[in-house]
Order: C-alpha cells, then sequence, then structure tokens
C-alpha cells in the first residue's frame, strides 16, 4: 500500500519495482479499511431522522447542529433562567433512553443488522467490526499495528497478543520499586487456602489482612506533644459569681463561666427574650464595641498584660539609665521568660507558638538588647562577654576566636576576661593541641606580669590580679597533670619555688621579664633544683657565680643504688589493650619527675630513653610570675604538696576546682562513716594527684609513690622547713606527719601488717624527730598528730600518756585555739571508744573536757567527775562563748585568730553538753553560735563562712555518732543536713552524709525534690555529682534485687525509670556552668552508659566529651578499655593532639615480640 491513499494507483503500477521509491510504501494501511469507513460515514449520514431517534456522540463525529450552535454561543454572565435548563437536560434524558430502547428491540428482532443499523454512530471500533468479516484473513496481519483493533475480532491470531515497547522506562532506575499504578491488585477473599486441613495446616500470608481494621484511637497522655502544647495554652478564667445567702442547701457551688449570661430583657425587638445581645443589635442596626469584636482568643489576659508592662518598665530604665549593665544584665534575662509567654510578640494568628518555641527569636532578641547595651557602654567587659557567650550559636569557631582575640587585646589587664578566653580554647576540639594552649598560658601570665610591673602604660592593674594570676598558674599545671605531662607541671613548680623564694637580691628590682632572663642560665646549668637532693637555690648558684667557684656536693653512697625498674609487661597471655593500659598506668606512676642527666654516673641528655622526660627553659618560661604576698608564698609550697599527694588541706581555687576535678573520690566516705568525730579529713576534694592514671570506680587510699618519689617528696619538706618560721612551720611538720599517717591508715584498711608495722616504725621516728626540734617542743598540733597516731596503731596507753603530758604542760585553757583542738580529739576518741550507753558518759571524756574548762590538768582520775565541777565547766564554756561572740565584732587585725578559737570552743561545748546532758543540748549550743554568726557572715567576708560552716560540720558529725550509737530517729538528722546544704552546696562530707542517710529510706521522691530545689539556685556541681550518685545507688540496690548469680529475676522492688533518670539528670548536669568542662562528669557519663551495654551510645558520648574536654587523658583511657576495638583510633587522636603517650603503639609490639 502506497504511504498516501490517494495515490495508491500510482504506487501499484507495474514499474513499481524500483527500490529507490520503497521508502513510499505503507504496508500497515489497508484499503478496505478506509473503504469501509466512508461507507459507514455515508450511512450514518443517510439515516433518517423522523423516525424519532436521536444522533448519539461519537468519537470521530460532532453533535447536532443546534446543540454545536448552542455550544459556540459565548456565555452570557448570566442570568439564564435554572429551570429551562433543568427541562432541556430531562429532554435529552428521555431522547437517550428511548433511543436504547428501540435498538435494543431492532436488535432483537434482526440479528443480521448487525453493525449499520444497530449501531450508527458506533465509533471506529464498531464499524470495522462490520467491515473488517470478509477480508479478516487476509487483512489480519495489517490490522494488528492499530490501536483501536478488539482482540475478540481477530481470530487468526495465535501467537503473542501483547505489545512490546522497547523504549527504556527511566523510572525504573530512578525509584526503588515499580510505580503502585503498574501493579495488579486483587482482593483476597479469606485467609484459608484450598487443599489444606485448618486443624493441622495453615498459611501465613504476609499482607495485610482482607478484614477491615478498626481505628482504635488510643487516649493520649499528659506528656505527648498535643497534650504538652494544650497544657501551655491560655485557658478561660472561671471565677464564682456572688450570689445571695439561700436557706435552702445546694446540691452543688454554682460556677459562672464566660457563657453563662443572664438572659436579656423582654423588648419589642426581643419579644420572647430568646435573641442574644449581638442579634439584638444586629436588629436595631447597631454593631459590636471594639473590645466584644474581639476573638475570645485574642483577649488579652492577666500574665500579658503584666509581661506587657514589665517590659514597658523595661524600656523605660534603659532608656533613662543606659550605663547600668547590670539592667541590661536582667533585660537580657527577661527574654527567656517573655519568649515562654503565649505569643506576647506575635503579629499574625498562628505565630504566637512559633515564636514561643523558637530558640533562635529568643537569641536574635537577646543579641539586638546587647548590642543596644554595648552601643550605650563600650568599655564593659560583661555586656561583651555575655555577646560572645550568645553568638557562639550563631558564628564559626575562628570568627569567634577572632572576636576573643579583638576583646582580650582591648582588655589585657582583666584576668576574669583571661581565664574565659583560655576555657574557650582549651574546649575547641578542632584547634586544640596541647602545645598551642601552653603558649596560651604562657601569654596570658607574661601579659599580667607586664601590666603589674607598669610595661603596659594603658592599662593599670586591677584589684585582685596577683591572686587570679596564681589561680591560673595552677590552672596551668592541672591541664598538663591531665593531659599527661607530668615532668612539664612538676618542673613548673620547681621553677616557681626557685624564683619565689631564692631570688638573688641583684635582681630584685628588674620587671618580671628581667627576672626571667637570669633566671634561664640557672634553669640550664643543670645544678640540683626544688625537690632534688643537694638543692641550693638560685641565690647561692647565683653567688658562687659572682664570686667564683663551686661547692661539689658528694653524693650519699647509701642512696646511690638505682631503683629497680618495674617490668612494663608483666603477663603476655592477656589481650592487647589491656597490657598497653597498664604498662601505659605503670609508666605514669614511675616516671612523673623530670629526667636529669646525672653527673656522678657521667650521664648526658643523649643517654635519655625518652625525649619527652626532659623539659626545656622555653616550656616553662613565660609561665613564670612574682608572689609578693606571704600568704600567697605559703599558699604555693601547700598547693606543690598537694600536687605530690600530700594532705595538706589545700583545694584549688574555684575558677579552676572544676577543672581540674577527674577522679571519684569525692564519694569515698568509708573514714567518716567509721568515725564521724574523729575521722582524717583527707580533702579527698576528686582532684588527682600527679603519677596517677586509675581507672575509674577503683581505690582511692594513698598508697604513695615510688621509693624515688619518697625521697623527692622528703627533700621538698626539708627545702621547705627552712623557708617559713612560727606558725606556717608548724603547719608544714603537720603537713608531712599527716601524709604519713594516711598511709598508716591505707595499710589498716587493706589489712597489710607487714608493711603497717614498717611504716608505723618510721612514723613514730619522724614525729619524735620532729618534736625534738626547739621550735616544735611546745606545738599541741604535732602532740596532736603523734597522740593520734600512737592510737590507730593500736597503742592506747602509750597516746594516752602523750594527751595527758600535752595538756598538763600547757595552761592556756579554753583561750588557747590550739590546746582546745588537742582536748577535743582526745575526748571524741574516749567517746568513740566507749560510746555512752543508757545514760552514763565515758568518765575519761568528761574529765577531759572539764579540766579545759577549769584550766588544770586533767589527771588519770578514776570515776565520774563530780557534778559540782560539771557545773562550773558548764558555766566557764558559757561565759568563754558570750565573750567570744562579743569579740567577733571588734578589729579585723586579729580576725582569723579569734574566729579559729570561737569554732574549736563551740566544738567543745557542743561535745561536753552532749555528753552530760544529751544531744538536745547539743543542739541548743550550736543554735546559739548559728544566731550569732549569721547575721554578719555577708559584711565579714568569706572567713566568718568557713568557720560557720565547721561549726555546722560538728552539729551533723554529732547527729551521726548519736544514731550509731543509741535509738534516735533520722528526722532531726535529715532536717539539719538539709540546712546546711542549702547554706553550704559545695561541702562534700555534707553530701556524702545526706546521701548516706537518704539511700536508707524506700521512698526516693523527698531526696528528689531537695536536689531539685538545690541544683536550681546554686551553681555548684557538688549538688549534681550527689544526686547523680544517690540514683546510681538506689539502681545498685534495685540491680542486686533483681538479679541472683548473674540471672533475672521477678522484680520485687520496680525500676521505675530509674535508667533514664540517671541519664536525664547527666544531661541537666552537662548544661550547668560548670559541667560541659568538668571531665569527672564525662567519666561517670561514660561508665553509667557502657555498664547499660550501650556501646554505640557509649562512643557517642564519648566523642561529645571529646568536643568539651579534648585534653583530659583520662578519658581516652577508658576510651581504649570500655572499646578495645578502637584503640588504634583513640591513640592516634591522643597523638595528633600531642597528648602524653608513654608508650606508643610500635614499641609494644616489639615488647611482645620479645
Amino acid at each position: 500500500m502506497a504511504l498516501f491513499p490517494a495515490f495508491a494507483g500510482v504506487a501499484e503500477a507495474p514499474d513499481s519495482g524500483r527500490k529507490e521509491l520503497d521508502w513510499l510504501s505503507n504496508p500497515s494501511f489497508c484499503v478496505g479499511a478506509i473503504t469501509s469507513l466512508s461507507r459507514q460515514t455515508e450511512e450514518a449520514s443517510k439515516a433518517p431522522v423522523s423516525e424519532g431517534s436521536p444522533l448519539t456522540r461519537s468519537p470521530l463525529k460532532s453533535e447536532p447542529s443546534d446543540e454545536s450552535d448552542t455550544n459556540r454561543k459565548p456565555k452570557e454572565a448570566g442570568r439564564k433562567k435554572k429551570k429551562e435548563k433543568k427541562k432541556r437536560r430531562q429532554r435529552e434524558h428521555h431522547r437517550e433512553a428511548r433511543s436504547r430502547r428501540r435498538r435494543s428491540g431492532s436488535r432483537g428482532s434482526e440479528p443480521g443488522a448487525g453493525s449499520e443499523g444497530d449501531r450508527p454512530s458506533g465509533g471506529i471500533r464498531d464499524s470495522k467490526g462490520a467491515s473488517e468479516k470478509p477480508n479478516q484473513e487476509n487483512n489480519a496481519a495489517a490490522d494488528t499495528g492499530r490501536h483501536c483493533v478488539w482482540l475478540e475480532d481477530i481470530q487468526a491470531l495465535t501467537g503473542e497478543t501483547f505489545r512490546t515497547d522497547k523504549k527504556p522506562d527511566p523510572a525504573n532506575w530512578e525509584y526503588k520499586s515499580l510505580y503502585r499504578g503498574d501493579i495488579a491488585r486483587y482482593k483476597r477473599k479469606g485467609d484459608s487456602c484450598l487443599g489444606l486441613n485448618p486443624k493441622k495446616q495453615c498459611v501465613s500470608w504476609e499482607g495485610t489482612s482482607t478484614e477491615k481494621k478498626r481505628s482504635h484511637k488510643h487516649t493520649e497522655r499528659y506528656f505527648t506533644k498535643k497534650s504538652v502544647g494544650l497544657m501551655s495554652e491560655a485557658g478561660l478564667s472561671v471565677s464564682r459569681q456572688p450570689v445571695a445567702p439561700s436557706s435552702q442547701p445546694l446540691s452543688f457551688i454554682p460556677v459562672g463561666g464566660v457563657d453563662d449570661a443572664a438572659p436579656p430583657p423582654a423588648s419589642w425587638l426581643n419579644p420572647l427574650g430568646i435573641y442574644d445581645q449581638a442579634t439584638t443589635q444586629w436588629l436595631q442596626g447597631q454593631g459590636p464595641s471594639e473590645q466584644e469584636s474581639r476573638p475570645p482568643d485574642s483577649q488579652p489576659d492577666r500574665e500579658s498584660v503584666l509581661l506587657k508592662a514589665r517590659v514597658e518598665e523595661f524600656n523605660r530604665k534603659v532608656r533613662e539609665n543606659p550605663r547600668d549593665t547590670e539592667l541590661w544584665m536582667a533585660f537580657v534575662a527577661f527574654q527567656d521568660e517573655v519568649m515562654r509567654s503565649p505569643g506576647l510578640y506575635a503579629v499574625e494568628e498562628g505565630e504566637a507558638e512559633t515564636r514561643k518555641r523558637s530558640l533562635r527569636l529568643v537569641l536574635e532578641k537577646k543579641l539586638a538588647i546587647l548590642e543596644r547595651a554595648i552601643e550605650s557602654n563600650p568599655s564593659s567587659v560583661d555586656l561583651k562577654l555575655a555577646k560572645l557567650k550568645l553568638c557562639a550559636e550563631f558564628w564559626e569557631p575562628t570568627t569567634l576566636l577572632k572576636e576573643w582575640q579583638k576583646l582580650i587585646f582591648l582588655h589585657p589587664n582583666n584576668t576574669a576576661l583571661w581565664q574565659k578566653y583560655l576555657l574557650f580554647c582549651q574546649s575547641q576540639f578542632s584547634t586544640f593541641s596541647v602545645s598551642k594552649i601552653q603558649s596560651l598560658y604562657g601569654k596570658c601570665l607574661s601579659t599580667l606580669s607586664a601590666v603589674r610591673d607598669g610595661s603596659i602604660v594603658s592599662h593599670p592593674e586591677l584589684p585582685g590580679t596577683e591572686e587570679a594570676m596564681f589561680a591560673l598558674f595552677l590552672q596551668q599545671c592541672h591541664f598538663l597533670r591531665q593531659a599527661g605531662h607530668s615532668e612539664k607541671a612538676v618542673s613548673l613548680f620547681q621553677a616557681m619555688v626557685d624564683f619565689t623564694f631564692f631570688k638573688p637580691d641583684s635582681v630584685q628590682g628588674l620587671p618580671t621579664k628581667g627576672q626571667v632572663e637570669f633566671f634561664e642560665p640557672f634553669w640550664d646549668s643543670g645544678e640540683p633544683r626544688a625537690g632534688e637532693k643537694g638543692a641550693r637555690g638560685w641565690r647561692a648558684w647565683m653567688h658562687q657565680q659572682e664570686w667564683g667557684g663551686w661547692v661539689a656536693v658528694s653524693p650519699d653512697d647509701e642512696d646511690e643504688e638505682p631503683e629497680d625498674e618495674e617490668q612494663d609487661i608483666r603477663d603476655k597471655t592477656l589481650p592487647r589493650w589491656r597490657i598497653w593500659l597498664a604498662a601505659e598506668r605503670s609508666r605514669d606512676r614511675r616516671h612523673w619527675r623530670p629526667w636529669r642527666p646525672d653527673k656522678a654516673r657521667k650521664q648526658t641528655e643523649e643517654d635519655c630513653e625518652d625525649p619527652e622526660r626532659q623539659v626545656l627553659f622555653d616550656d616553662l618560661g613565660q609561665s613564670l610570675i612574682r608572689l609578693s604576698s606571704p600568704d600567697l608564698q605559703f599558699q604555693l609550697i601547700a598547693a606543690f604538696l598537694q600536687f605530690l599527694g600530700v594532705p595538706s588541706g589545700f583545694s584549688p581555687p574555684a575558677s579552676c576546682l572544676y577543672l581540674a576535678m577527674d577522679e571519684n573520690s569525692i564519694f569515698d566516705n568509708e573514714l567518716y562513716d567509721e568515725k564521724p568525730l574523729t575521722f582524717l579529713d583527707l580533702s579527698c576534694s576528686g582532684v588527682g594527684c600527679v603519677g596517677r592514671m586509675d581507672p575509674l570506680g577503683g581505690r582511692h587510699w594513698p598508697r604513695g609513690p615510688s621509693r624515688e618519689g619518697e625521697e623527692f617528696i622528703r627533700n621538698v619538706f626539708h627545702l621547705a622547713l627552712l623557708l617559713f618560721a612560727g606558725r606556717e612551720r608548724s603547719q608544714l611538720c603537720v603537713f608531712w606527719l599527716r601524709y604519713e599517717i594516711t598511709k598508716v591508715i591505707w595499710c589498716l584498711h587493706t589489712k597489710n601488717k607487714k608493711r603497717l608495722k614498717s611504716l608505723g616504725k618510721n612514723c613514730k621516728k619522724l614525729a619524735k624527730n620532729l618534736l625534738k626540734e626547739p621550735d616544735n617542743r611546745n606545738s599541741s598540733c604535732l602532740w596532736q598528730q603523734y597522740a593520734h597516731l600512737e592510737w590507730l596503731l593500736g597503742n592506747t596507753e602509750d597516746a594516752r600518756k602523750v594527751f595527758e603530758a600535752a595538756l598538763g604542760t600547757a595552761g592556756g585553757g579554753l583561750a588557747d585555739a590550739d590546746l582546745c583542738e588537742l582536748g577535743l580529739l582526745y575526748a571524741a576518741l574516749e567517746a568513740e571508744l566507749s560510746p555512752p550507753v543508757g545514760g552514763a558518759a565515758p568518765a575519761r571524756a568528761v574529765r577531759v573536757l572539764t579540766g579545759l574548762a577549769e584550766r588544770g590538768p586533767s589527771g588519770p582520775c578514776p570515776g565520774q567527775p563530780s557534778a559540782v565541777h560539771v557545773l562550773k565547766a558548764r558555766k566557764a564554756y558559757e561565759h568563754a562563748l558570750e565573750d567570744c561572740l562579743a569579740e567577733r565584732r571588734g578589729p579585723d587585725q586579729g580576725l582569723p585568730d579569734r574566729l579559729s578559737r570561737l569554732v574549736t570552743l563551740a566544738k567543745c561545748f557542743m561535745l561536753f553538753q552532749y555528753l552530760t546532758v544529751g544531744v538536745g543540748a547539743a543542739a541548743r549550743v550550736y543554735e546559739q553560735v548559728f544566731a550569732g554568726l549569721r547575721g554578719s557572715v555577708s559584711a565579714e567576708g568569706a572567713g566568718l563562712e568557713g568557720a560557720l560552716e565547721a561549726v555546722t560540720l560538728m552539729h551533723t558529725s554529732l547527729l551521726r555518732f548519736h544514731g550509731r550509737v543509741a535509738a534516735h530517729p533520722l528526722a532531726p538528722l535529715r532536717e539539719a543536713l538539709s540546712e546546711a546544704l542549702r547554706l553550704y552546696p559545695g561541702n562534700q562530707l555534707l553530701w556524702r552524709s545526706y546521701v548516706q542517710i537518704q539511700s536508707k529510706s524506700h521512698s526516693a521522691s523527698r531526696t528528689r525534690r531537695f536536689f531539685q530545689a538545690v541544683t536550681r539556685s546554686a551553681k555548684h556541681l557538688e549538688p549534681w555529682l550527689f544526686a547523680i550518685e544517690a540514683e546510681r545507688m538506689r539502681k545498685r540496690l534495685v540491680d542486686a534485687v533483681q538479679r541472683v548469680d548473674g540471672r533475672e529475676v521477678h522484680a520485687t522492688l520496680p525500676e521505675i525509670g530509674l535508667t533514664h533518670r540517671i541519664r536525664a539528670l547527666f544531661e541537666s548536669a552537662m548544661r550547668s556552668a560548670h559541667g560541659s568542662q568538668c571531665p569527672l562528669l564525662w567519666r561517670m557519663y561514660l561508665n553509667f552508659l557502657v555498664s547499660l551495654g550501650n556501646k554505640e551510645r557509649s562512643k557517642g558520648v564519648f566523642y561529645k566529651a571529646l568536643q568539651n574536654c579534648p585534653w583530659a587523658k583520662a578519658l581516652y583511657m577508658d576510651a581504649v578499655e570500655y572499646f578495645p576495638d578502637e584503640m588504634q583510633e583513640v591513640v592516634d587522636l591522643m597523638t595528633e593532639k600531642e597528648l602524653r603517650v608513654r608508650l606508643p603503639l610500635e614499641e609494644l609490639e616489639l615488647l611482645l615480640e620479645d
């Protein structure tokens, strides 16, 4: 067939065999199809219309002329009657129904008339069915390519009856599955299958069941998102309307709401009284007032009115006093309260809820207020700090660092700003490295030293700069210790001791930078330093250099033999990570002192196996500062001793306390529980000492360093005793003796009798040698420590002789604070040895306290003291206490000594009243002292606050002791501890007692409410730490009940969500002021999650901890212990951040191969 049907004859000519015209042929076109189509069209047009059969719609034919003309007319905009349209539709419907009936009748009577008479306008399909029957066999192949062919009409096709589409569908690789419209759907009737026994066999259909699922709408609880949103909305105000009193009793109390209103009176517009006020106004042609036209939701409630009034008041105040920075800060803090209100600043409907929950809106609002405040106060550091803290949510770390540097450049004399800047740089994980932070500390201290010297003329020295510089120096030392660089931290203390106490007179007048330049040759000379054998100091070396010559110190023969090196690897069968942890901790414990070449052994610097153990002057030169205050100089020695592990009672300043906390020794309360009256306060504030990197949860008894470490500490004591005199020297002797006593206590708890004997012998020898010195023969503090040592070793009679001798030689009575301390310890030891039973007090204890009041020797008299002596002693105590409370209001010159005497006297009087009268009398003495001291605490500073805290601690210790020896309710002790902790939320001893007492209670609601109240008001971190510890103790108790021999048993005590509560406490503590930068808190959180078995979540918390505390080596060590598979990654991370790795993994492999 030709491509063009009009020239079909030309295409079928005899010369059609030309090959070049084959493209004109169209094999898919059939001549019969076009002829039948034209014939059908002619017959349909000639069909009679008079028979009443209307023309039906056809795909290839148009509508009748009258309807088509009607449809071609433009639609008028509209006033046609609806009735005419409806009638026209009805007539057309009747005509179509009649034509259908006629066609059906004609098909039933004339079956042969098929396609032409029955379906005059049936379209292409009908006409094709009539015209293709004669030529069906010849043209079947040609008709298969058309789209309008019925498969039932094709009888010659026996092959594939579907069409193959070779065009690719890109949706097959763009989507995961087929289009759901292309997948055949079916409905399964029932879940059974034919041929199966329903009693024994069944089929599990994976699809949804054919049964209609009933939609069960669960009742939403109060904590769901929808319910919380409803609770935060403002409710309708409901109030009771005043009604006249009725004689008849009412069955309910009528409460008038918004909809309850009196019915309107009847009028000519409202004769029946059924119209409301709005309808009546509409009938009168009036509108509602502006107040009534508002929707009910937009009515201003009382809260919004009050908030708007406070906003207007703040705006007025800052406009009148733009220089008031505290007012601006209060305005910024007020924005949180404003944004919690529902839609105070909403400008359109639906925006109130969105704005209320938008944190970014609150931040932008605060930022705008701070920018206005800084414009009015360009020199305010607090406002700029608040802005930087706020912009941490918006800016990139690099931009934030540049702003910090600009601020430091503008205010180089502000120590608080330097402290915050160092903390910011120290907690940025992306830019953190130990060398960078150490150089920043050096730059900070050198800049502040220049300010003190007057080198920076533009910025004067601010008050308290010297104390703040000392705190920054201690913060740097603890930073180096936590990062593993113990040698550098010890070297810093050594250099500061020489730079402070042994400075030559020739350099005294130079500025700090010049003094440091003269100190460098001494440091590089190789001469012994503080803590090393034969150390003489910088002044002696400088004198010898000026006058020539040097005195060679011959080493002692007995100390020539070196200490045996401890093996790093003891058991090679252990896992690789365990071997590495044990070796790393062993080297940390042994190699904390800086390595120096020993000239006696002809060593050089090349002989050092680990170059990191050598400390150069460049590592510490910039950090040297001048300390001119005698109090700070003594604190330097006390801090050095505490850093070495000696319990000197020194605690880091508040600015760096929580940064230095990295061990959980704050929860150790064994000594306090056993002997609450005579426990030895070791000041375990959670700050670790040098050379200890123990795992979390181990015992924290001071076992003491190695033999070389012991020698180093002894050398420091010998050197420090030459620097002080009087009371300070006596305190150093007490520190030394107490350090030896702690080792004795450790042996007592570990029951190491062999070492206890040798340690006790050495400790007694040290005490006697110290007491032989002329300055210490009358020191009551040293006699007290020596007698306590004898008592601990079990030599009770010898201890009593020492106590009696010390009390007999001193005759100061109640006026001597040290003597009162001695008598107090003696009486408390006797009371604990023979506690009062049945109202009978121990005779020795009462006699000791009576002798103190009578200013005479107590003497070893048997039996109880007489009632006359007891009454005289009580009167003496009362008069002395009244005199002390009156002297407290005197001049400030001797205030510390007067406060010390007051505290000691109050303790003795409380113990005396407890032994002679009862616990109630002791409580009344505490109330008297508390009332006398509490009134002027804020006026007289922290000294009076510390005195009151010590008296409170004595009161709670007496209550605890009484609860152990007699049947006494816990309510008084609980109330006393609660009141004390509200006043002193940072006292760890009080928190230990409170947690221990509350752990005995089955109900935890009271404890949780108390912790919640304290954590809201206090800025200390101790409430958070002990709240977590209390919940963990409760969880351990529940787990011990639920699990027996590792198997799960029936829960007698439900857990009640303790795991989630502890996790929530950790998260809340991290958001506190000091929580995110506290290594101890992160270590506890990581340990808790690992104990739950959730390794993935624990890894997330570990990396989150590194974002805040990247300097804490203990966190990396814990990660190696908890995630052994990640050891290589963790060690590489430590190396990248320049943390101290004493045993590289390559060296470990070599040691394992040997």
